[in-house]
């Protein structure tokens, strides 16, 4: 039986997407995407919130279509699978780097906040 591979993101963006294009002219964006829970401290009662951050790349038409409409602070719906990569650094040390591939992504929001200022 093969295994599922399937992340699920609402939350919104920590800065502008970051979109280049490889030499063979596929567009590529990298987004930093924020997600928020808030708690109370069972012992003092105090609401904590705790912001996890994910590093997300989008591949051509779904690239474009970020780099367009998607602005700091925009919130989106992202689907897609993880993916980790690993490297090593000139000392020898083996780095992970975990990331989400989107597959889907939904524009949240008002549909203001996805116009462009011209």
């Amino acid at each position: 039986m093969a295994g599922i591979n399937k992340v699920i993101i609402v939350g919104n963006l920590g800065k502008d997407p970051e979109t280049r294009y490889t030499t063979n002219n596929v567009a590529v964006s990298s987004l930093s995407v924020a997600t928020s829970e808030t708690y109370s401290d069972k012992k003092t009662g105090e609401k904590t919130t705790h912001t996890e951050w994910h590093k997300i790349t989008l591949w051509r038409g779904l690239a474009e279509t970020a780099e367009r409409f998607l602005r700091k602070g925009s919130q989106v719906y992202i689907e897609g699978k993880l993916r980790t990569k690993e490297w090593e650094d000139k000392q020898g040390t083996t780095h992970y780097s975990t990331e989400i591939v989107g597959d889907s992504m939904q524009m949240l929001g008002k549909k203001s906040d996805h116009s462009l200022s011209i």
